[in-house]
């Protein structure tokens, strides 16, 4: 008989969620966006990219190719200008924490499931193998 619901384990996701959210790499991604949202010269950058954007897609529809090309190259540059600024760098910091983080939580969760598996049927941890496995295996010895 089962000790937890899919309920249960969704709850208590949820708690781990509400954990997370209050972690350091979060709070930090949260006043990294922040900060983004509020400097003047990211968004002047931004909303040039998004007009030269829609000049590009007009370009392309009337098949005028020599300023399509012209717009692309204005919108990588902005874009490389954008890069170099460290309030965006630390933004793709913070992002790739929290991302790092969420990778490592579910991997844990991952690995954990599985081991816990292996041991409650008397498998072999260390071959990642479960007790079916471990005796169905030529040669193996029964326990």
């Amino acid at each position: 008989m089962s000790q937890y619901t899919k309920s249960d384990v969704i709850a208590r996701a949820k708690e781990l969620a509400k954990m997370i959210s209050e972690t350091e790499e979060v709070e930090f991604f949260k006043r990294a966006e922040a900060q983004l949202n509020e400097n003047q010269k990211v968004r002047e950058k931004i909303a040039s990219i998004k007009s030269l954007q829609k000049q590009a897609v007009n370009f392309q529809h009337y098949g005028k190719t020599e300023a399509l090309k012209q717009v692309e190259e204005k919108i990588d540059r902005i874009q490389a200008e954008l890069d170099e600024l460290p309030i965006i760098q630390q933004f793709q910091d913070s992002q790739v924490n929290v991302n790092d983080l969420l990778q490592l939580v579910a991997s844990t969760i991952s690995n954990t499931v599985t081991d816990e598996i292996i041991v409650a049927t008397d498998g072999d941890v260390l071959r990642g193998e479960t007790g079916s496995k471990v005796r169905n295996t030529p040669g193996a010895s029964c326990h």
